[in-house]
C-alpha cells in the first residue's frame, strides 16, 4: 500500500495512484458500479477516508489566511491529487465510450463487472475475523435495502441549479460506499444522462454546481463514515459487504427493458428493467461469460497486490 504521507512519495507512486484512480472513475461514472468497491479492492479505501477527513477547518484556516504553502503541506495533496486527477481523467476521457457502451453493448461492459463485484465481497468480507448474529443481520437487512433501491424507478426531477447541488451531494456521499453506486443513484434522481450529457458538452455551468455540491457533500459524509468505522467497525463493514451483495441485481448482464424516457440528446434510454436469463448460447454470450471471468480475475490479482487494513480515523 502506498504511504499517502506527501514526504513518503516516490516518483512510481504518482503514476501508480494515477492508474488505480482512473480504475475508480471509470467506476463511478457507469450506473450500478461502486467506486469505493473498486477502491476497496485497489487497497485505497482507508488511505482515502483518512486523507479527506484532513480536509477540516484546520486546513481552511490556514487556506483563509492565504498559508497557501501550509496549508497544502498540512494534507497529503501528492496522493489526493494523484487519485483525483487520475479519476477525472476517465470521466473526461471516457464518457463518450461509457455512453456508447451503455447503449451498444450492455451485456458485454455489465458482464465484466458482475464478476468483479462477485469478487469483491469476500475481499471486503474477510476484513471481519468474527462473524456474530449481529453482522449477519446487518449484512442481510444493508443487502436488502440495496436490492429494493436498485429496483426503485428513476424520478422526473427539475434541472434547476439548487436540485444539481443537491445532487451533488448525494451522488458523491454513496460513491465512497463499497457496492452504492453513485451514478445509479443520479439514474434514480433522474439526473445521470443529463450529467454526462454536460461532460461531453463540456458544460461548465452545470458541471461546476454538481462539483460544489459534490465536494461538501464529500468532505461531510466521510466524517460520518469515518466515525461509523471508529464507533461500530465490524458492523459497518458487515453492512458495506451486503450493500455490495445487494447490488449485483443492478449490474446483472441480461435484462429487459419495460419502460424507456428520452433524454435530452434525443436518445431512447432504458429506466426500468428486470433480471432474465440468457435466451439463446451464442458468441455474444460466451464473450460475456469470458469477461465475467475475467472481472473476477482481475479483482483477486489487484486485491492480492493491495492488501486493505482496518479503517481507523
Amino acid at each position: 500500500m502506498i504511504n499517502p504521507k506527501n514526504s513518503s512519495f516516490q516518483s512510481a507512486d504518482f503514476f501508480k495512484l494515477i492508474i488505480k484512480g482512473f480504475c475508480i472513475g471509470i467506476a463511478n461514472a457507469i450506473p450500478g458500479i461502486s467506486g469505493g468497491t473498486i477502491a476497496f479492492i485497489l487497497g485505497l479505501y482507508e488511505d482515502l477516508i483518512s486523507s479527506i477527513k484532513l480536509i477540516d477547518t484546520k486546513f481552511l484556516r490556514l487556506l483563509f489566511s492565504f498559508k497557501i504553502k501550509e496549508a497544502i503541506d498540512y494534507i497529503p495533496w501528492k496522493f489526493l491529487g494523484s487519485v483525483v486527477f487520475g479519476a477525472m481523467l476517465a470521466i473526461v476521457s471516457f464518457a463518450k465510450i461509457i455512453t456508447w457502451l451503455l447503449h451498444e453493448k450492455p451485456i458485454l461492459i455489465n458482464s465484466f463487472f458482475f464478476g468483479l463485484i462477485i469478487a469483491t465481497i469476500p475481499i471486503i468480507g474477510r476484513i471481519i475475523t468474527k462473524w456474530t448474529f449481529s453482522k449477519i443481520v446487518s449484512l442481510l437487512l444493508a443487502a436488502l435495502l440495496t436490492y429494493g433501491l436498485s429496483k426503485l424507478v428513476p424520478m422526473d426531477t427539475p434541472e434547476a441549479s439548487w436540485f444539481i447541488f443537491l445532487c451533488g451531494i448525494i451522488a458523491i456521499s454513496t460513491m465512497i460506499l463499497p457496492g452504492i453506486s453513485g451514478s445509479f443513484v443520479l439514474v434514480l434522481l433522474g439526473k445521470y444522462f443529463y450529467i454526462l450529457e454536460a461532460v461531453n458538452d463540456r458544460n461548465f455551468a452545470v458541471l461546476s454546481i454538481f462539483a460544489l455540491g459534490a465536494c461538501i457533500g464529500l468532505l461531510v459524509f466521510v466524517r460520518i463514515l469515518s466515525w461509523l468505522f471508529n464507533k461500530y467497525h465490524d458492523i459497518t463493514i458487515s453492512a458495506l459487504t451486503g450493500i455490495v451483495i445487494g447490488s449485483l441485481s443492478k449490474v446483472w448482464p441480461w435484462k429487459e427493458t419495460i419502460k424507456f424516457v428520452t433524454s435530452h440528446s434525443g436518445k431512447i434510454v432504458p429506466i426500468e428493467q428486470v433480471s432474465i436469463l440468457p435466451k439463446t448460447i451464442d458468441l455474444e454470450l460466451i464473450f460475456a461469460i469470458v469477461l465475467m471471468i475475467t472481472g473476477i480475475i482481475s479483482a483477486l490479482i489487484l486485491s492480492s497486490s493491495s492488501e486493505e487494513k482496518p479503517v481507523k480515523a
